[in-house]
């Protein structure tokens, strides 16, 4: 086992213990502050639980059907649910880009090992704001266009519980996804999480920016992009609080983070483009700031064709989370378990970190020896300091982010 190797277990295992203890006051570091050098894209930000709220639909919307069974034991075993998804025949999933946190893989895998499920992939660019007014927009319709899952930023967790748009349920390895990072009743848990990076198209930008600060020299006029609308993508919304802490501010204060952006409109580097990984390697956007599990993947995948650098700012950056929820209008509930079944086995698990996104159950699984060694030497490692939210904070920063954008920043990005 190698040194680095060594380090980065004692560090992942240190902050699930620190995450564990503390629960919602959990931060392992800050801009300013010490943090564990660890890989990217393998620690969690420990996450608050709100307290749990009653599931009521806003009056507008129909009232949803009866919960489902909240286990598999519930629905009478996997086998039952099984069939019972076989009976159903389809799953609908949304904002699943085939580049994102390998979910292409993810989803070949689960429809080889259940041909029975016809997929309809809807709006794979769809943002965390999208997803849940899919929701809204379809609530009550048994057609393929309502989504029966969805996969969104963390905050959009408890919002869509608060709204009574999910429906709880608990996987077989529920017990192994840390008690931070899940809602006790089970209407949402953590799938993956990484860390905000640079994604770099070399061949368009010769000298590779290092830091928050770089961005804004002249020479990358017209260059620099995010990954979503800073108003309703949670990517796009944590790229923003990112570059606070490199600028001056924190996790309570993201302010400084939308006066940076200010100054990269009013300079001309900053695109009113949605970066995707098409733009990126035709060198429309050639700077994007991004998750570093989807720039590391990308960087993979064009290997050969285009040479793509992947940065952590070296003053700081932010580590985010993604969770997983079951639509309370979801027409196929039985398939939509059986999803969810299959993202927290092994296989699905160990799917998400061959992308690059650290998984919910990644650290039971690495107790259990059931992570290859050649799969944990592939992830990347940093020496930046990288800060861990918590529930509350997020909350927070989101809404001014989301509301302070028009006026601070006046970018419209599309």
């Amino acid at each position: 086992m190698s040194a680095e190797t060594r380090d980065w277990r004692r560090s992942r295992r240190a902050f699930l213990r620190a995450a564990v203890g503390a629960g919602a006051g959990a931060i392992l570091a800050a801009c300013g502050q010490a943090a564990p050098t660890a890989p990217a894209a393998t620690t969690a930000p420990a996450a608050t639980t709100a307290p749990a709220a009653e599931a009521t639909a806003p009056a507008q919307l129909p009232s949803p059907p009866a919960p489902g069974p909240l286990t598999a034991a519930d629905a009478g075993g996997i086998e039952k649910l099984i069939e019972r998804a076989r009976a159903e025949g389809n799953l609908s999933t949304i904002a699943l880009p085939d580049d994102w946190a390998n979910y292409g893989e993810m989803k070949q895998k689960f429809l080889e090992k259940y041909p029975f499920i016809k997929h309809e992939d809807l709006n794979p660019d769809a943002s965390s704001a999208q997803e849940i007014e899919a929701i809204k927009a379809n609530a009550g319709s048994k057609g393929p266009q309502a989504p029966d899952v969805i996969d969104v930023g963390f905050t959009w967790g408890d919002t869509a519980k608060k709204e009574g748009l999910l429906q709880p349920y608990k996987v077989e390895k529920w017990d192994e996804i840390p008690e931070t990072l899940k809602d006790p009743e089970g209407f949402w848990y953590a799938d993956y999480y990484g860390v905000m990076a640079f994604e770099v198209n070399t061949q368009v930008v010769q000298n590779i920016p290092q830091d928050w600060s770089d961005l804004l020299k002249p020479e990358y006029k017209g260059q620099v992009a995010l990954a979503g609308d800073p108003t309703g993508s949670g990517q796009a919304i944590n790229a923003v609080w990112a570059a606070a802490l490199g600028n001056g501010g924190s996790l309570d204060n993201p302010m400084p983070g939308l006066e940076f952006f200010k100054k990269l409109n009013e300079a001309g580097n900053l695109l009113p483009v949605v970066a995707k990984p098409a733009t990126i390697a035709k060198g429309e956007t050639p700077i994007a700031l991004r998750w570093d599990y989807n720039a590391l993947a990308n960087r993979d995948q064009n290997a050969g064709n285009i040479d793509i650098a992947v940065v952590v700012p070296k003053s700081g950056s932010l580590a985010g989370v993604y969770v997983q929820a079951i639509s309370a209008y979801a027409p196929r509930p039985h398939a939509a378990r059986l999803w969810m079944e299959f993202l927290y086995s092994d296989e699905g698990q160990l799917i998400w970190l061959k992308g690059y996104a650290t998984p919910a159950r990644f650290e039971a699984m690495r107790k259990a020896g059931l992570i290859p060694q050649d799969l944990l030497d592939k992830l990347p490692k940093t020496d930046a300091p990288v800060a861990f939210p918590t529930g509350g904070q997020i909350n927070a920063a989101f809404d001014m982010i989301k509301s302070n954008w028009p006026t601070v920043v006046g970018a419209t990005v599309q």
